[in-house]
């Protein structure tokens, strides 16, 4: 059986930023979107769930996402609330013990949207296997990063770029195990 991957596919910033510092994604969400999406919606179905860290999880939220029993999320948060939306899994489990459970499920692999905390948390811990970034042609000075701040070196390589009409360039890398 092959090893699930754990996948982060999120758009940047080309300065490096997944979010404005209060979270608002105007810059991105303004953007008419292609033909396509992005692969998008390919991806989405070569899935099985989703990992969200809890600020990602309110901004979707206040967003209006929708989440439902067919579509499991799973949610990092030391503090879980009492009520939860139906495919709404709440962890509290550390990564390491989480993804090594989740690794002998069956299944289709996994997709890591963020926010950058639990990414960074995830990268120290060994536990994303790729990543693919959307990186939109736009600065916007300040923000949440890609991946929170840390003391690592993380070697990666380049599966496959692509190039969009409107300036989007996806970049699709495997994390290489030091």
């Amino acid at each position: 059986m092959p090893k699930l991957k754990i996948i982060v596919n999120i758009a940047t910033s080309a300065d490096g930023y997944i979010a404005r510092t209060d979270g608002n994604l105007d810059w991105l969400t303004r953007r008419p979107a292609p033909k396509g999406f992005y692969g998008l919606p390919k991806f989405s179905r070569s899935v099985d769930a989703k990992i969200l860290g809890r600020k990602t999880f309110e901004v979707s939220l206040k967003l209006g996402a929708r989440f439902s029993a067919q579509d499991v999320h799973y949610v990092f948060s030391r503090r879980p609330p009492a009520s939860t939306p139906a495919g709404v899994q709440f962890v509290t489990e550390p990564i390491g013990d989480f993804v090594a459970h989740l690794r002998q499920q069956p299944g289709r692999n996994i997709w890591m949207m963020g926010g950058g905390d639990i990414i960074g948390s995830f990268l120290d811990q060994d536990a994303i296997d790729e990543f693919i970034l959307s990186v939109v042609p736009t600065f916007i000075g300040e923000g949440i990063p890609l991946i929170a701040p840390g003391h690592r070196e993380v070697p990666l390589k380049l599966l496959s770029s692509q190039e969009y009409p409107d300036g989007v360039v996806q970049l699709h890398y495997e994390v290489r195990p030091e």
